[in-house]
């Protein structure tokens, strides 16, 4: 791979350190010791730090848990999810319209918790339907996700991932369940999630950071490092997730990484030797 990256003093300038999860600080729950080891080194420093994964099927509470039980001590409000972001976006620009979503159980009952208003899908049509990573899908689910659609529901997608990475190889993710829909009734979906603006707005509004304070971590080009180079946020690639260094080498000179690592094992030593 023919990438340098540039001098170090930019990201260890920076206040607001946001992590992907899935592939930059863990595989399902192999968690990556260097990781645990660079986030204490940031906070011990003074900065910031904001974990946002684009995997809708759980909530905030379990991410809470689960990132505590693999030893990285975060606060609620450390945490941030494409579901966290689609439910603020439906209470503000449609609120008390009727939603059909295609998702895990966890998600239903937290959009429910957000006064959505829920429904079964056995209707004969819908405001809106969102999809998401779901791994409770049935063919029933995307039979009236897909009629809905057709009938005129606005379709939304909480995020774009086609594949979440485990500690056994990838499974399909909420891009792959959304390109199902799209395939049936031929209407693509709003996204939300990495790397579109409504992230980076929620981000920037819940934290008092600007764009220009905050760097972002990720294995993935089309969300982590795209939702950077989109939106004025220093880019982050680490090689222990999705993206091979082909990847990489392929990719158009906008859509680059800032930087490029094979692990945060990597930024610890060079930010903190």
């Amino acid at each position: 791979m023919d990438f340098k990256n540039p001098d170090a003093k930019i990201l260890k300038d920076k206040k607001l350190y946001i992590f992907d999860m899935d592939g930059t600080i863990y595989l399902g729950y192999q968690v990556f010791p260097f990781a645990i080891r660079f986030i204490n080194n940031l906070r011990a420093a003074g900065k910031k730090v904001l974990f946002f994964t684009n995997n809708a099927s759980h909530t905030t509470d379990f991410y809470v848990q689960k990132l505590t039980k693999l030893g990285f001590s975060p606060t609620k409000d450390e945490i941030m999810t494409s579901g966290d972001v689609t439910i603020e976006f439906l209470k503000r620009h449609r609120a008390g319209k009727s939603v059909y979503l295609v998702g895990t159980d966890e998600l239903v009952e937290n959009f429910r918790e957000n006064g959505i208003p829920m429904l079964t899908g056995k209707e004969e049509s819908a405001d809106i339907v969102v999809t998401s990573f779901d791994t409770t899908l049935t063919y029933e689910k995307m039979d009236n996700a897909c009629r809905l659609v057709r009938n005129g529901a606005e379709y939304l997608s909480t995020h774009p991932d086609f594949n979440c990475p485990t500690e056994t190889g990838f499974i399909p993710d909420s891009g792959a369940i959304a390109a199902f829909v799209t395939a049936s009734t031929g209407k693509k979906p709003t996204y939300f999630g990495k790397p579109y603006k409504e992230t980076i707005e929620m981000i920037c509004e819940a934290t008092g950071f600007s764009c220009d304070e905050m760097c972002i971590f990720g294995d993935r080009l089309y969300t982590d490092i795209a939702v950077g180079k989109r939106h004025g946020v220093t880019a982050v690639l680490v090689l222990s997730g999705e993206t091979t260094p082909a990847d990489v080498d392929a990719a158009e000179v906008a859509d680059k990484p800032d930087f490029v690592y094979d692990s945060l094992d990597n930024v610890d030593q060079v930010m903190f030797g």
